[in-house]
């Protein structure tokens, strides 16, 4: 899709602010794809629409997790999370698109898993460190991801459990399983 419809297709998603954010998402995983080997089309798709549902009806997207067959313990956690798996279920409705590399880099954006590909990494990770974010750590995680894509994946997560901690909210157990693929990965 060329990616001038596909951002005005998003943009009537998405408030003002965050279509800022999307675009820094963009920008930043074309430029990590590119460094670390992704597939550059793809990683500009699945930033453009990674938030796309992020604005839906709470209420809309419970139904269409527990509709859909999308995990269903997302509803025992934060309903930040949700966004993600129902954005790649209604990208792939509403869109039409099928790619199921660009789908799981939506899917994977929140949450993270322990299978996440390179495309996946590069998601994550751009729409952590976007030019657009400030916020305490994000310095170190841009300076790292200059050098390693895991390694500051890792610090992004150790930064995201630690502030999920300190507000006392469960952490999804796949972001735990991601950190820990990570880390035992690095070791060897």
């Amino acid at each position: 899709m060329d990616r001038q419809k596909a951002l005005n297709i998003v943009k009537e998603q998405l408030t003002d602010h965050r279509y800022i954010h999307t675009c820094g998402v963009m920008e930043t995983s074309v430029l990590l794809a590119r460094q670390y080997g992704a597939d550059e089309k793809k990683a500009e798709t699945a930033a453009i629409f990674h938030d796309y549902a992020k604005f839906r009806d709470k209420d809309e997207m419970k139904k269409l997790i527990e509709a859909e067959g999308l995990s269903k313990d997302l509803l025992e956690y934060n309903s930040e999370l949700w966004h993600a798996p129902v954005g790649a279920l209604l990208v792939e409705r509403e869109v039409g698109i099928h790619d199921m590399q660009v789908l799981d880099a939506i899917r994977f954006h929140t949450s993270g898993s322990d299978h996440m590909s390179t495309l996946d990494k590069v998601i994550y990770l751009a729409d952590y460190i976007e030019p657009n974010r400030q916020f305490p750590g994000v310095e170190e995680v841009r300076r790292l991801a200059e050098e390693s894509l895991d390694k500051a994946i890792i610090k992004a997560l150790q930064n995201t459990i630690l502030f999920l901690m300190k507000k006392n909210q469960a952490i999804y157990p796949d972001t735990f399983r991601f950190y820990n693929k990570l880390v035992l990965e690095q070791r060897r």
